[in-house]
């Protein structure tokens, strides 16, 4: 997560880059409410208010989506796998 450390998005922020990168990477990753994120960072020690968590969302949502989506567009592997069904109808396979 320390790639946005350096951006100049997360300036002027109380919390650093990490903190905020790693609140909404948990927000948008599992199915966790505002409040569990809250609570998944107090558990490490770091008092972040739900609302936070959901303006960071708000915020470095979009951001992080086009990170994933530039990432992962060269993952459509060169093999693929051809799933074969055959099924028999009235005596004659299909």
């Amino acid at each position: 997560m320390t790639r946005f450390a350096r951006d100049p998005l997360y300036r002027l922020h109380r919390f650093t880059a990490e903190v905020i990168a790693h609140a909404v990477w948990l927000y948008f990753r599992f199915p966790l409410s505002l409040r569990m994120v809250e609570d998944m960072l107090a558990a490490r020690g770091l008092i972040v208010s739900h609302q936070n968590v959901r303006l960071w969302a708000e915020k470095f949502g979009r951001h992080f989506a086009n990170d994933i989506r530039k990432r992962s567009a060269g993952r459509l592997g060169d093999k693929w796998h051809f799933d074969e069904v055959v099924i028999t109808i009235a005596g004659k396979k299909h």
